[in-house]
């Protein structure tokens, strides 16, 4: 297909934190969402953009702060608009710090000269007292430059029409351009590839007697030195303008306050989360699972055999259900609330927090985010690790995810807490969150254990944008947090629920010897269990929840009641007498609870750590980390309770 007959392409490019994704939504009406932090996808997204009687398609790069590319995002957008698929590119910068984000303005009209500026988030530097003269900057750079607040959807229009006009009628005769050293720029004439791409190639082989970092230094500081040129043009700041800001970092992000407050959020949200769900999780449980009979008494009346009646009924779908109704209600509540902040601007701040820690323990401070996306699905978490720039401490990222306890693993870990340990809702709460700082003090340990031994190296550098404080979008952090990330992990975990149940529902009805296959096996791992603190149920219970970690609890019931079927478990205090009449102590309880943390990620993670790191060795390496871990764990605690006399 010829360029003059295909469907003309608009690229939108950008930093990170600067609206891009609401301007793409907004322009195509789309509700994908992309972007440079945890939990999102790091893949371009494509959307229609209508002028008139005809469309332009719209692709939405990943954000990047520059395409001298150090990262696979700074790569794919760099590579994108070097390709010239794009007819026009769409820039959104953020007018409350424009400065930093003309860098990468300068640096893209270097590559193709074809842009329009969106100047977004007008309303908030109006707030802030910043004052843009959008002519002069219009004079400066030579190119379209729009004043939108896209959120309100103001100028928006005027963006449409400047995009359309701009791919009708190409690139503007002049624009703005970076003055370089003269050894970069005669460096680059000499050179017989096009100027921007030259003074690109010169980080790879630099002029004689420079290093790379020499040269990336040079680059940089020249498109540094000429966005602040434009900036003193073209943009007046009241006194005042990040007042607000300043004194809320003082003490979110001071020593003595900072700590403290984050765990003090970290346990509401946990509270909002845990117990907001355990009503229409009992509703969703009751529901689904009251399906089962009639399901059953459907198949029968098609003449399936009876045992296949019972794996699909009583195997299959209270598996499925369960599942579900253990999963969905925690997924809806946690994934909105850690949107809510990541939309107020406080998830990088807790990177920045939780930085210096990371750090000492050689790996990424970026890691941080990936690991509290963990916290609601540790396959989302290692997707979060593309953030992280170095592959090394990338990998460290995804081999210690599984540490951070997952959803799955909150009705174990609430059991525990509330019912076996604290005896109260909110000590229960509290309780969970001193268990979840001590899986962050595990990721760490692990981390610390990896850079020193299989993936030794010195911890890099990262730039870390603290976005300012706004006011979360509540309608569309819901809906894009339920069908962007619920309603995806929910399908997953469904995907390997299926024939989890079956499995689980042949290794309790299918009998060697007049015993039931599930009572040999935890016969066969009741010494071993016992060792270690736990007993052959319980082994086998987090065996067989492998596919998902949702099973281990019925798991638990049906083994200790010798039922054939998944059991439900629906008053925790009559599951607590129940496990004591099976010789349940308080040893039991707590080496259970370390289990929970540390063991094996669940087949989902597995899967994403593989397809991430294309490397079986890696993938097993993450299974066997955490396992590790856990076990030593269960057997130290355990060890020790024996030998003082502890029961």
């Amino acid at each position: 297909m010829t360029r003059t007959t295909r469907t003309p392409v608009a690229a939108l490019a950008g930093n990170p934190n600067v609206g891009k994704s609401t301007v793409f939504n907004a322009l195509t009406g789309s509700r994908q969402h992309t972007g440079n932090w945890a939990g999102k996808t790091v893949a371009d997204a494509h959307g229609t953009l209508r002028c008139g009687d005809r469309q332009l398609t719209l692709v939405d790069l990943p954000g990047t702060y520059s395409l001298r590319a150090r990262s696979q995002e700074e790569a794919a957008a760099r590579d994108f608009l070097q390709s010239g698929e794009a007819d026009v590119t769409v820039l959104v910068a953020d007018a409350t710090c424009l400065e930093r984000n003309l860098i990468l303005v300068l640096q893209v009209l270097e590559v193709t000269p074809n842009v329009v500026l969106c100047l977004n988030l007008m309303d908030e530097a109006r707030k802030k007292h910043i004052q843009i003269d959008v002519n002069a900057l219009k004079a400066e750079l030579g190119i379209p430059v729009i004043p939108c607040a896209a959120r309100r959807g103001d100028g928006l229009p005027q963006l449409t029409r400047a995009v359309c006009r701009a791919a009708d009628t190409g690139a503007p005769t002049q624009v703005a351009s970076i003055r370089y050293p003269a050894v970069l720029e005669q460096a680059a004439a000499q050179s017989p590839l096009p100027r921007a791409a030259a003074l690109d190639a010169l980080r790879r082989t630099p002029p004689e007697g420079m290093t790379a970092e020499q040269v990336d230094d040079m680059l940089t500081a020249s498109a540094a030195l000429r966005a602040e040129e434009i900036a003193m043009t073209c943009v007046r700041t009241g006194e005042d303008a990040c007042r607000r800001d300043r004194l809320l970092d003082r003490v979110l992000l001071s020593r003595r306050f900072g700590l403290p407050l984050m765990l003090l959020l970290l346990a509401l949200v946990f509270y909002i989360t845990l117990f907001g769900a355990n009503v229409p999780s009992q509703w969703l449980s009751g529901h689904l699972l009251g399906l089962t009979a009639p399901l059953a008494a459907r198949l029968s009346a098609l003449g399936l055999p009876q045992p296949l009646v019972s794996l699909v009924a009583d195997g299959i779908w209270r598996v499925t259900a369960t599942v579900v109704s253990v999963m969905l209600p925690p997924m809806a509540i946690f994934f909105p609330l850690f949107t809510l902040l990541e939309d107020a601007g406080y998830l990088p701040r807790v990177a920045f927090q939780l930085d210096h820690a990371f750090h000492r323990a050689h790996a990424c401070g970026k890691q941080s985010l990936s690991m509290c996306m963990g916290f609601g699905c540790n396959a989302c978490g290692v997707t979060g690790c593309r953030i992280i720039d170095s592959p090394r401490e990338r990998l460290i990222a995804m081999l210690t995810n599984s540490f951070a306890p997952c959803n799955g693993r909150f009705p174990l870990l609430i059991f525990l807490c509330a019912v076996f340990f604290a005896g109260s809702a909110a000590g229960g709460a509290l309780l969970l969150t001193a268990v979840i700082a001590g899986s962050v003090a595990l990721t760490l340990a692990a981390s610390r254990l990896l850079s020193a031994t299989v993936l030794r190296g010195v911890p890099s550098s990262f730039t870390l944008e603290l976005p300012p404080y706004r006011a979360p979008q509540v309608g569309r952090v819901i809906v894009r947090s339920v069908f962007d990330r619920t309603l995806f992990v929910l399908g997953r975990a469904v995907a390997v629920a299926a024939p989890a149940g079956a499995l689980i529902w042949l290794l309790a009805n299918v009998s060697v010897g007049g015993t039931p296959v599930f009572q040999h096996l935890t016969a066969l791992l009741d010494p071993f269990g016992r060792l270690i603190g736990l007993d052959g149920v319980i082994l086998l219970a987090f065996v067989l929840g492998f596919p998902a970690n949702e099973l281990v609890m019925p798991l638990i019931v049906m083994g200790y009641l010798s039922t054939g079927t998944l059991a439900e478990v629906s008053d925790l205090f009559s599951f607590r007498a129940l496990l004591v009449q099976n010789g349940w102590t308080g040893v039991t309880a707590l080496c259970t609870l370390l289990f929970t943390v540390a063991h094996w990620p669940c087949s989902t993670t597995c899967l994403t750590i593989w397809k991430e790191s294309r490397s079986v060795k890696w993938t097993l390496a993450a299974v066997a980390l955490p396992a590790a871990f856990g076990l030593a764990l269960c057997f130290a605690v355990s060890t020790v309770c024996r030998l003082v006399g502890i029961a």
